[in-house]
């Protein structure tokens, strides 16, 4: 590789260093939502200690010395299960953004690439959907599938999907009409490789945007629904369901509630914020 090469690729890539993160919000929503997968990853390794192990002599967090922030009304203690409560919750809103990405992806592509008939019948089923609450569309599904964590990554996946693929089919549809797509259809390509590689990768940046924000929305679903009993089942520990049994101590012990809600909260605008910011960016970049 020549020194023009390698000095042209770090341009590049300060470049885009420049183009994220150029507010403090932006700066700090990229650092807590880097913070939250770190903790679930990693966090059971660093706050060690069992979450469902009892202790009947430190109930509450007053009066519970030796636990950080305390303990709940069972002895358990409130920072491990904390810690320990980021990953199930993470790893559903994370499962549910995948198959609504996949789900709206493959219908709004198919939708906005074929157009006519197809197109409109898709977009009605996308509209009956739409015209469904998301609360109680997941409720239904995870209620007809019962609670657990399956039914609830099935339930707020196929709830955020048609979000996803109204974009899509906008985006396809766009996509469809630019010369190499035209010129590709003259020259005897498949419609289905047509899709896949000339129409998909242009829609990669606003979509992307989208997923980051399904996958905000994804969380707060699914901690709303293991608040409810729908969602997580104990005794695993999980942010929704920590809330829901706290609520009972908010005026003796608030932070079995606000802990918890606080931190659901915190990575739902954090990834919003994150949203913004790579939309705003890949504004910049299409900018001469």
């Amino acid at each position: 590789m020549t020194a023009s090469a390698i000095g042209g690729t770090g341009t590049a890539r300060r470049g885009a260093r420049r183009r994220f993160a150029r507010t403090p919000v932006a700066v700090v929503s990229w650092a807590l939502v880097l913070a939250y997968v770190l903790l679930a990853v990693a966090g059971p390794l660093l706050v060690t200690g069992d979450p469902l192990r009892q202790s009947p002599s430190a109930l509450l967090p007053m009066g519970s010395p030796g636990h950080l922030l305390g303990t709940d009304d069972l002895g358990r203690d409130q920072l491990v299960r904390l810690v320990h409560g980021a990953q199930p919750l993470l790893m559903v809103a994370l499962a549910a953004t995948v198959l609504a990405t996949v789900v709206g992806v493959a219908i709004g592509l198919a939708a906005g690439y074929l157009g006519g008939r197809a197109e409109q019948l898709l977009m009605r089923l996308t509209d009956v959907a739409l015209a469904f609450p998301s609360v109680l569309l997941i409720i239904l599904l995870v209620a007809a599938a019962g609670p657990g964590t399956s039914s609830l990554v099935v339930g707020v996946g196929i709830a955020l999907a048609p979000g996803i693929a109204r974009l899509m089919r906008a985006l396809a549809a766009r996509e469809s009409a630019r010369d190499h797509v035209l010129a590709s259809r003259m020259a005897g390509t498949g419609g289905l490789r047509i899709a896949l590689t000339e129409v998909l990768p242009g829609t990669v940046g606003p979509l992307l945007v989208q997923v980051l924000t399904t996958l905000s929305v994804a969380a707060g679903f699914a901690a709303g629904m293991s608040y409810l009993g729908l969602g997580i089942q104990p005794p695993t520990p999980d942010w929704g369901y920590m809330v829901q049994s706290g609520q009972e101590f908010l005026y003796t012990a608030p932070s079995l509630v606000v802990l918890p809600a606080l931190a659901t909260l915190v990575f739902v605008v954090a990834c919003n914020f994150v949203g913004d910011d790579v939309r705003d960016a890949l504004d910049r970049k299409g900018t001469p």
